[in-house]
């Protein structure tokens, strides 16, 4: 885990370079070695953050589901704790938007390419909700669900572009609500 923070650390401070083992071994005073007794490969250590992401963001969209039965309400709820989760982990946010992955193995971005077709699909099944409940029209979920999640990912991307300087937690509330119907 120590590894895996560290990672995401150089992340935060990297502005896109790339970051190598070599680096992360003298971040963390170990050998490159000591970092391969727990990991065969960098793309592991990417895959460990990704494995990070994935269980603590649809962990926190379930806790919201089991919590909330107005289905706008789990939208905006989902909404706000994925733009606190960037801004609370700005390294996690570049392995989110793809920075971190640019030059690494295929299967981490074909990977992330999934966890955004999950995260699509959660959200939808909040608006199928929210439909089934009266507060959207027949069919929308699908168009909704895919105008929020490029929402999040352009703020995410906002985030990142600033330096991690921008506050994603200013004003959601409004800017949610301008998105939902």
């Amino acid at each position: 885990m120590q590894i895996l923070q560290a990672l995401a650390g150089l992340l935060e401070r990297s502005h896109g370079e790339k970051i190598t083992t070599a680096a992360l071994a003298k971040h963390l005073s170990l050998s490159e070695a000591a970092l391969y007794r727990h990991f065969a490969s960098k793309a592991q250590m990417f895959d460990g953050l990704i494995d990070f992401i994935e269980s603590s963001i649809f962990g926190l969209i379930n806790r919201i589901g089991e919590r909330e039965e107005n289905g706008l309400l789990q939208v905006e709820a989902v909404t706000t704790m994925l733009l606190h989760f960037a801004e609370r982990n700005p390294g996690m946010t570049r392995v989110l938007i793809g920075d971190a992955l640019l030059n690494e193995n295929a299967g981490l971005q074909r990977r992330m390419s999934q966890f955004y077709d999950r995260l699509e699909l959660a959200i939808r099944q909040c608006f199928r909700l929210a439909e089934s409940q009266g507060f959207i029209e027949k069919e929308k979920a699908a168009l909704y669900a895919l105008v929020l999640v490029g929402f999040v990912t352009g703020r995410w991307h906002r985030y990142a572009r600033s330096g991690f300087t921008v506050r994603l937690s200013d004003e959601v509330a409004e800017q949610i609500r301008l998105l939902l119907p």
